[in-house]
C-alpha cells in the first residue's frame, strides 16, 4: 500500500517547527505502524536527509515510550499503544498526520520526542512506602480482600505514556495521577503515607503545568490499557481526606 504521511519536524526545543510530507509505497498492512516509521527512516538516511525522531523502547506495549497523535487520536484509531497500531488500520493511499503528543507539561526536543519527566517528578512528590524491604513475605502475612487486590493490579497497568494528557482538552494528568493513588491507595501497604502521598503529587501536578481535569473523559477513551474514570475521583476523595487531616 501506499500512504502519504504529514509529519510534525522541529530540530530542538528552541527552534520552531513544521509538518513535512512524505510519500511512502510498499507498505505492507503487516507492519506495526513504528515499522513503517522504520522504513520511512532507511528512505530518508539513503537519501543522505536526517531521519524522523521518535521514541520507542519495548515494543511490546508494555514500556509506554511510543505515545504520537496520528490523526489527531493519542496513538491512532486503535484503544492500544502506538507499537501495537498496524498498518492494516489504514488504507491505500491513506493520508496520515503523525505529530507529538501536545501539551505544555511535555516539551518537545526533536521532531516527534517529548519530554516526560513530569511524570517521574509527580511520582517522586508521592514519597516512599515504609514498609520493610528484603525477603519476600509469606503470602498471606498481610490479608488482602480480593475485590482490592483486583483493583489495585488493575489500575497498576497504567504505563505512563501520557496519551490521557494528549487526548485531554485540558492537559491534565488526572487519570495518571488517580491511577497511582489509588494503586497504592487499596493496599495495606500504601496506607501509613497515603495522605502525604496524594498531597505532594497534586502539588507537583500543578507545578508542572497540567490542567485541571473537567470529567470530559477523553483520557479513558484514549488510554491503551483502560483505566477507568473513577481514579480520578478516587484522587479527589483521597486529596480532599488528606486537607480535611491537616496535611
Amino acid at each position: 500500500m501506499k500512504v502519504t504521511l504529514k509529519i510534525w519536524r522541529q530540530p530542538d526545543a528552541a527552534s520552531q517547527g513544521a509538518m513535512h510530507t512524505y510519500e511512502l509505497d510498499g507498505v505492507s498492512e503487516d507492519m506495526s505502524f513504528l515499522e513503517m516509521l522504520d522504513v520511512l527512516n532507511e528512505d530518508l538516511v539513503a537519501r543522505g536527509e536526517d531521519p524522523v525522531a521518535f521514541d520507542s523502547d519495548c515494543r511490546e506495549g508494555i514500556c509506554g515510550m511510543c505515545g504520537l497523535m496520528i490523526n489527531g487520536q493519542a496513538h491512532g484509531p486503535e484503544v492500544t499503544t502506538t507499537c501495537q497500531l498496524h498498518m492494516r488500520s489504514f488504507k491505500d493511499g491513506d493520508e496520515i498526520v503523525i505529530e507529538p503528543w501536545r501539551a505544555d507539561a511535555f516539551p518537545v526536543v526533536k521532531d516527534l520526542v517529548v519530554d516526560r519527566g513530569a511524570f517521574d517528578r509527580i511520582i517522586q512528590a508521592g514519597g516512599y512506602i515504609s514498609v520493610n524491604t528484603g525477603s519476600a513475605p509469606e503470602a498471606h502475612s498481610v490479608p488482602v480482600p480480593r475485590d482490592d487486590a483486583v483493583r489495585a493490579f488493575n489500575v497498576a497497568t497504567c504505563i505512563g505514556c501520557g496519551a490521557c494528557v494528549a487526548a485531554c482538552p485540558n492537559g491534565s494528568a488526572s487519570l495518571f495521577m488517580g491511577a497511582k493513588v489509588t494503586h497504592l491507595g487499596e493496599l495495606p501497604q500504601g496506607q501509613p503515607e497515603r495522605d502525604s502521598r496524594v498531597v505532594g503529587m497534586v502539588a507537583q501536578h500543578d507545578a508542572e503545568g497540567f490542567g485541571g481535569c473537567t470529567n470530559i473523559g477523553e483520557c479513558t477513551a484514549a488510554c491503551p490499557k483502560e483505566i477507568p474514570l473513577d481514579v480520578i475521583s478516587r484522587l479527589n476523595w483521597d486529596l480532599h481526606a488528606a486537607l480535611r487531616h491537616g496535611h
